[in-house]
């Protein structure tokens, strides 16, 4: 890992350094992100690095300073303060000689340590607070994260190096034996908590390790896209969907699969089936050079073919997206882009916007040309949701079959989702090399 990590490190200053050069800058300095606390406590919040910072070195904590001029070593001011209420110091193994490292006491240390000159020419990305010590320290406010370098930045982010794709596939293999687990505790009867519980266990994480929130859904609540609670009351669950992932490095994994008991009737069940056959072909339509707004909309050709065959609209094909039938069951996109952010940077790309699909989907939120390097998710659904039907049960025009939609509103929804790697040629499923 080591050595691609220093290959990482080598791509991502090069990138760095051309972005510099092209928007007018000498240095781009990084701050790893600044502590805060709840209102009116003093109580930390969990703390997070700077997707950016995190890139070029792989800590979690705050107040570090990388600073990368144009040309010579990168040099990091690492802060480690004098502190006998909490523990501090990381992990240095992977990135000691990656940077000229200079450890400090302070952030103020940091800051002098660094030593700015030309202040005018240095670029600097970092949280509101840490934009206000930068002006401080003679930085003009318009250099403060400037958008189009920023974008530049972003847009290197879409392309996963090998050390990035690693660690990718590694929280993909962690979180899978957390599915594993929860699908048990599922099955022998458990309550939502306890499938949670059974999920950190296995993963081996603390909840604030996690990239994000886990969703445990048994039977009417998988309905509520995030529904974030954990109810420890209901228990043997004809339906679970859980959407839980785990972290690498900063890096996340993001993955979603929905299960049913021996008790479920087997309209939803054979439901189910048709979603996750879909989920393979849809993943199977990543590649080079595809529109992800493409993929989109043969997510919603399948649904609603789904729908039809199951009775439960009376039409598919083309006129049931005109007529936004499958919106009603389908409302969310079907992948986003993932890295250091589960939602991550690089989502778009320009020669997208013009689509003809785009009037179809105006809200879609991942709408580029995919290419070698990128990390997405598929993650089609049917969703039962009282707000989503409700506005249609007036209609007069029968394009719903209530009965069967009112039996099957008790078993919520269903997702499968799954993490997929554009390769030079096709793609990789990073979660199904793990996960069934």
């Amino acid at each position: 890992m080591k050595e691609k990590f220093n290959e990482h490190v080598s791509t991502l200053l090069k990138t760095a350094r051309e972005a510099l050069e092209s928007n007018g800058f000498d240095t781009l300095l990084l701050h790893a992100g600044t502590p805060r606390f709840y209102y009116s406590d003093d109580q930390e919040m969990p703390f997070r690095a700077l997707p950016h910072f995190v890139r070029f070195v792989p800590i979690e904590s705050p107040h570090h300073l990388l600073l990368i001029q144009k040309s010579g070593t990168a040099l990091l001011a690492e802060v480690i303060p004098e502190d006998y209420w909490s523990e501090h110091g990381t992990e240095r193994s992977l990135w000691k000689d990656a940077y000229e490292v200079t450890q400090v006491k302070t952030p103020d240390a940091a800051w002098q340590n660094i030593q700015l000159t030309v202040a005018n020419k240095i670029a600097f990305i970092g949280d509101e607070e840490a934009c206000n010590i930068a002006r401080t320290h003679g930085i003009p406010s318009q250099n403060c994260n400037p958008k189009k370098l920023l974008n530049a930045l972003d847009a290197s982010r879409a392309v996963k190096t090998p050390y990035e794709i690693a660690c990718i596939e590694k929280a993909n293999e962690r979180a899978a034996v957390g599915h594993t687990a929860a699908r048990g505790a599922f099955l022998s009867g458990k309550s939502e908590r306890e499938i949670h519980y059974a999920y950190l266990e296995a993963t081996c994480s603390l909840e604030s390790e996690l990239p994000y929130p886990t969703i445990i859904a048994l039977n009417e609540k998988s309905a509520t896209l995030h529904y974030q609670h954990k109810r420890s009351d209901i228990r043997k669950g004809m339906a679970l969907l859980i959407d839980a992932g785990a972290r690498e490095r900063g890096y996340a994994s993001d993955i979603t699969r929905t299960h049913v008991s021996s008790h479920c009737p087997s309209r939803f069940t054979e439901l189910l089936a048709g979603l996750e056959t879909l989920e393979k072909k849809l993943a199977d339509l990543v590649r080079p050079g595809v529109e992800f707004i493409e993929i989109h909309h043969e997510a919603h050709l399948g649904i609603a073919a789904l729908l039809k065959s199951h009775g439960i609209i009376t039409t598919d094909g083309e006129e049931a997206i005109r007529l936004g039938l499958t919106r009603v069951f389908f409302p969310h996109g079907v992948g986003h882009m993932l890295g250091i952010q589960v939602h991550d940077v690089g989502s778009h790309s320009p020669e997208s916007w013009s689509h003809p699909l785009r009037e179809l989907y105006p809200k879609i939120r991942t709408n580029r040309r995919l290419e070698s390097g990128n990390v997405t998710t598929i993650e089609p659904g049917i969703y039962f949701n009282e707000l989503l039907l409700s506005p249609h049960r007036g209609d007069t025009k029968r394009f719903f079959n209530w009965k069967i939609i009112d039996e099957l509103v008790r078993f919520g929804g269903m997702r499968i989702e799954d993490n997929i790697l554009v390769t030079e040629n096709g793609a990789r499923n990073l979660t199904r090399t793990f996960l069934p």
